[in-house]
């Protein structure tokens, strides 16, 4: 026997594009009225478990985007002597803690912090400057296989994959995530030192090089690897 209750219940449940519609509603139609306050803003972004995009935040709060904006931008600027900052790193925010509290939270925790070797920090660094980047940009400025380095930064997730690269063979982009900017102590990327003058002509003498050598040579493996010196990633924990 059919249950109609059931039949109802399916004929009028929403799909996942219904609900991506609805949400595409919500931020470009909020409710008239809605406000945002900083204090909510401060209050959503410090239960929420990862970094929240500024489209989830509107329409989580019924605001426009650039209501969002405005509020983040105010929240930035009073957290800025306080024990929490506000990270943003492209559409994503995050509140983290402040860098000099960073040796007593961990202390408080008993965490020691990784301890990066000389070619992961190389490697690292040239992600950094140099986002979006593949792989073998990576190895050509640094003259080494970068292969076994780049997948424990990416271990470690101070290294992320931004999408594929539109070169033949469509090799991935890296770029630095939330935990590059919490790790260091920035609150987004324009907090970058400036570069050496030595080792801005080498990248920029590399981006010259890249771009007028044929495509089909761009992606050569070189011999030599970190493996040897580079200490191998720890296991990865289980979150219960």
């Amino acid at each position: 026997m059919i249950d109609e209750r059931s039949v109802e219940s399916a004929e009028t449940a929403e799909t996942p594009a219904d609900l991506e519609r609805d949400l595409e509603r919500d931020v470009d139609s909020p409710p008239p009225g809605e406000q945002l306050s900083e204090s909510q803003l401060e209050a959503l972004l410090f239960v929420a478990e990862r970094p929240l995009t500024r489209r989830e935040i509107a329409a989580v709060a019924g605001v426009d985007r650039a209501t969002v904006d405005d509020r983040l931008g105010d929240l930035e600027v009073a957290l800025d002597a306080r024990g929490i900052r506000l990270v943003l790193s492209g559409d994503r925010v995050e509140l983290v803690t402040a860098p000099d509290a960073g040796a007593l939270i961990a202390r408080y925790v008993g965490a020691d912090a990784v301890r990066l070797s000389p070619a992961s920090l190389e490697t690292l660094a040239i992600v950094a400057y140099r986002q979006p980047v593949t792989k073998s940009a990576v190895e050509r400025i640094r003259g080494v296989d970068s292969d076994y380095t780049i997948r424990t930064l990416l271990h470690r997730r101070l290294v992320v994959e931004l999408g594929r690269s539109d070169a033949p063979g469509r090799p991935f982009l890296y770029g630095t995530g939330f935990e590059f900017l919490e790790r260091f102590g920035m609150t987004s990327l324009d907090e970058l030192p400036p570069l050496e003058l030595e080792i801005a002509a080498r990248l920029i003498e590399d981006e010259e090089a890249a771009a007028a050598e044929p495509i089909a040579t761009q992606d050569a493996v070189i011999p030599a690897s970190d493996a040897a010196t580079d200490p191998p990633p720890e296991p990865a924990r289980r979150e219960d």
